[in-house]
């Protein structure tokens, strides 16, 4: 899982991406700090746009008076009250910080050892904000002794562009499987790395989960591109006692 992702610098900077080493990241009335090392061998040490983009979609649905508001057709998956998420590739934490703030109970925020170092110091740094340091724990797909001392299941999975090399596909769907309650959802924030490994991905998807594009009108305006995706995805019922 160390391969760079592909991806073009000029359409990511006009949706506020850049190869600044601090990205900022206005959730509600809070404001994010996240730092990054385009440098490094690690793709989980760079922001990458889709948890920008799967941040703000939920961000402009969930405010209570927004103009948006009184025809929201997502207020019962903003209802986040009670909940416990996991996210999966956390990276710098961009994702899972944001969905903290937007009223999750408690999230856990997971990826390879060689990102823990990232992970950690972008969580510490906005402790502030968060008023908490939030939970961080190593995970590759393929461990299902990692998986289950996650205890599972959560009523959340977030996810953001974390389908890119094929051979960890599988691994990936089998892990969202297993963590997943059997009436919970996965937050996907996604973007086409491999044609082969996306592929494979849907087809896999396929198998378990019904899923659910969100309209590209109702992205975040200023963070939205046309490569950019959000879906949910939600456990087939016919899988409920398979899985």
């Amino acid at each position: 899982m160390h391969t760079r992702r592909e991806g073009g610098t000029e359409r990511h900077r006009a949706m506020k991406f850049t190869d600044s080493p601090v990205i900022e990241l206005q959730v509600g009335n809070t404001r994010l700090s996240l730092q990054q090392d385009n440098g490094s061998m690690h793709v989980g040490t760079s922001v990458w746009p889709c948890s920008l983009v799967l941040v703000k979609v939920l961000d402009r649905w969930a405010r209570p008076h927004g103009p948006d508001r009184p025809n929201n057709p997502y207020a019962d998956l903003l209802d986040f009250r009670g909940k416990r998420a996991v996210e999966l590739g956390a990276g710098c934490g961009a994702a899972g910080m944001g969905l903290y703030l937007l009223g999750l109970a408690d999230i856990v925020l997971t990826d390879i050892a060689p990102v823990m170092p990232a992970l950690r110091h972008n969580l510490k740094r906005n402790k502030p904000v968060l008023h908490k340091t939030l939970k961080t724990s190593v995970l590759y797909w393929n461990n299902s002794d990692q998986i289950k001392s996650l205890n599972p299941p959560f009523d959340i999975v977030v996810a953001a562009d974390v389908v890119y090399i094929e051979e960890s596909v599988r691994h990936l769907v089998e892990a969202m499987a297993a963590l997943v309650k059997s009436d919970g959802l996965v937050l996907l924030g996604y973007q086409l790395r491999s044609p082969e490994a996306d592929k494979l991905f849907w087809e896999l998807c396929e198998e378990v989960f019904v899923k659910e594009k969100v309209r590209h009108e109702d992205l975040h305006p200023e963070y939205a591109y046309e490569e950019a995706d959000v879906f949910i995805l939600r456990k087939k019922k016919d899988k409920e006692d398979e899985l």
